[in-house]
């Protein structure tokens, strides 16, 4: 998938229990952004969003950017996150972008962030990642 080209599919599982709406680079080029959309049902405090789905969005993106990379070889395993709370995230767009600092074999290094649709960063992340050989089809 090129950048000018989204990916307009009807989420399904996690995805949409997330809110994706749309990928609009799956990583091939080195970076994956994610368009998701934050709910009300989301929320606590008000509001705001909670801490469970900001993390669950960057891991999304960064799931996407290893897997994108490694051309479906591999499936990348948390294997730690840590994320830092910037600002609290709303109901509304959420752009989740994720891209590999490192890569070995077994090992990748990945961070993220998501931001608002103002385009401030609400959230940064890294991730430890194991990559685990892809199930082939067939």
């Amino acid at each position: 998938m090129t950048k000018d080209k989204v990916e307009q599919v009807e989420p399904q599982g996690v995805g949409k229990a997330l809110g994706m709406e749309k990928v609009v680079d799956r990583g091939e080029g080195g970076r994956a952004i994610i368009h998701y959309r934050a709910r009300m049902d989301m929320c606590h405090s008000g509001g705001i969003v909670q801490g469970g789905f900001v993390t669950g969005w960057i891991d999304a993106a960064m799931a996407h950017v290893v897997m994108a990379q490694s051309e479906d070889a591999a499936n990348p395993l948390s294997l730690e996150i840590k994320v830092s709370f910037l600002r609290p995230a709303t109901p509304g767009l959420i752009i989740a972008e994720a891209w590999i600092e490192r890569r070995g074999k077994t090992i990748a290094f990945v961070e993220g962030l998501i931001r608002n649709e103002t385009g401030e960063v609400l959230a940064k992340a890294t991730s430890t990642m194991k990559l685990v050989p892809a199930k082939r089809a067939g």
